[in-house]
């Protein structure tokens, strides 16, 4: 996948003054060997910091190391000042861990409190209002602090992102679709820019892209992917038209940023005036990195890209769509698996998840829009049963009022035939229900769920608390037995 950061972490070790210096430096060398035998490469800054003097040092070696992400490990007790101040000049994501004491003989000159430190450490942070991930137990052997910093990866990754994402759209959103209007003060305080275009502009760049002489190569993609599910043949040089637009958009206005995610608009009037619906070209640039969400959904198109930046791997965005019906769940689903009626739903969307992350697919016509409009122009959607498997549905939202919301809920899509249309798959996530009404009904969220392909609800939790989302505004599917605050107790 391209359009995707990279990180390159360093670990800086601190020292208090009145500890030795030898027990961090040994301790860091200790992590750094662990981690690169398990997971790789990790650039060992040399210069442990003691002063303010030395957290300059430091902080210009791993700058001229291009290190984009940073561990601060207290390999014992550390300096408060000195420690909060590299966090807070490195400007780039942050973790802090600590060492575990190594010997029960061996706790005289041996000890470092480190244990200690870290709580003096996280008081420094909320002083400065600086944000540093520590995970959820900070202090451990030499193995587990390297698997800490496995784990800071893909935070490490999304906060870079964010830093440096463009969300390109088109077009307000359709009549009669609040659900997807949202203020985009938001973005900047996550420090994304965007750029808000007219679909008119699209639409002659469209035009003249008439002719390409790219387009048949990207036909020929396009055939190889769908294979036996090619089904409109006819539309797949207006796709490719359309596709290379997209991608020469993308380069001429991405400008500053490095990375970008577009959040297109597919109706109502666009399948008459371009002659296609554009869901499979959605799929095709989500696959290779570039988030699209539908219906010009700004913080879908974020959310999907935060998702596809934690997993490396493409996401989808679908809406939390119908229910399952009652006699399909009893024929195939109770008795099969762990869950009830109410945990399970479909998720849909017309043909905007990628090839891979499909059953089978076909491409098809859009059936809803061609209820109602000429079938030629509604051609373009990939349709197929979602692969079975985990999955993380969840979003970052702006409220209408500028607040800052998320939700994350873990689940899987299970091995039963939709018998319906679109990119659609049956969905079952533990007390479905009540975090239907309890989060998104009662927190307004709008309609489209973001959709990683796996469990990732942890990263995705740190990355939400890292930018800045209130603790008490991300919500996850509660377990039976823990209420939500607007849940009837006597219900």
């Amino acid at each position: 996948m391209n359009n995707m950061p990279k990180e390159k972490i360093g670990i800086v070790a601190v020292s208090r003054d009145c500890f030795p210096m030898t027990l961090s430096e040994n301790r860091r060398k200790a992590v750094v060997k662990s981690y690169q035998e398990k997971y790789g490469d990790i650039y060992e800054c040399p210069v442990c910091v003691e002063n303010e003097i030395d957290m300059r040092k430091a902080l210009a070696d791993v700058r001229t190391a291009n290190c984009n992400a940073l561990v601060v490990y207290l390999g014992n007790f550390g300096p408060e000042t000195p420690e909060t101040l590299l966090i807070k000049e490195f400007d780039g994501p942050a973790m802090v861990i600590a060492a575990a004491e190594e010997s029960g003989d061996n706790l005289i000159q041996g000890r470092g409190d480190a244990y200690c430190g870290v709580l003096n450490a996280s008081y420094n942070l909320k002083l400065r209002n600086l944000r540093a991930y520590i995970p959820e137990y900070p202090v451990g052997t030499a193995e587990e602090c390297a698997d800490m910093i496995h784990g800071f990866e893909p935070i490490a990754r999304a906060v870079i992102g964010l830093k440096s994402l463009k969300i390109i759209s088109f077009g307000p959103r359709p009549q009669n679709f609040l659900a997807c209007n949202a203020p985009i003060k938001q973005l900047y305080n996550l420090g994304v820019e965007i750029e808000e275009n007219s679909e008119l502009d699209l639409f002659e760049a469209f035009n003249n892209h008439a002719n390409d002489e790219r387009i048949p190569a990207i036909v020929s993609e396009m055939e190889k992917e769908l294979g036996e599910g090619n089904k409109k043949p006819e539309i797949l040089a207006k796709l490719a038209q359309y596709e290379l637009t997209l991608t020469d958009w993308v380069e001429e206005h991405r400008e500053s940023r490095e990375y970008v995610a577009i959040a297109g608009k597919c109706w109502p009037a666009f399948q008459t005036q371009f002659g296609f619906v554009p869901c499979y070209v959605n799929s095709r640039l989500t696959q290779k990195g570039i988030p699209v969400s539908c219906e010009v959904d700004i913080y879908g198109a974020l959310s999907e890209f935060i998702g596809t930046v934690i997993s490396q791997d493409a996401v989808t965005l679908l809406d939390i769509n119908n229910s399952v019906p009652a006699d399909m769940y009893d024929s195939e689903i109770k008795g099969k698996y762990n869950y009830t009626l109410k945990d399970t739903f479909m998720g849909f969307h017309c043909g905007n998840t990628a090839s891979s992350k499909l059953s089978f697919c076909e491409m098809k016509y859009q059936l809803i829009m061609a209820r109602s409009l000429p079938v030629e122009v509604t051609n373009g959607t990939l349709e197929g049963d979602i692969a079975p498997g985990d999955i993380t549905f969840y979003r970052l939202q702006s409220t209408s009022d500028a607040k800052i919301r998320a939700y994350i809920a873990q689940g899987e899509v299970l091995p039963v035939a939709t018998r319906s249309f679109g990119a659609i798959g049956v969905f079952a996530i533990p007390e479905m229900g009540r975090f239907y009404r309890h989060v998104l009904i009662e927190k307004n969220y709008p309609h489209h769920g973001a959709v990683a392909f796996g469990h990732f609800g942890k990263a995705l939790y740190e990355v939400f608390k890292y930018v800045g989302v209130p603790v008490e505004e991300i919500d996850f599917n509660q377990p039976k037995g823990m209420r939500y605050p607007t849940e009837n107790p006597f219900a």
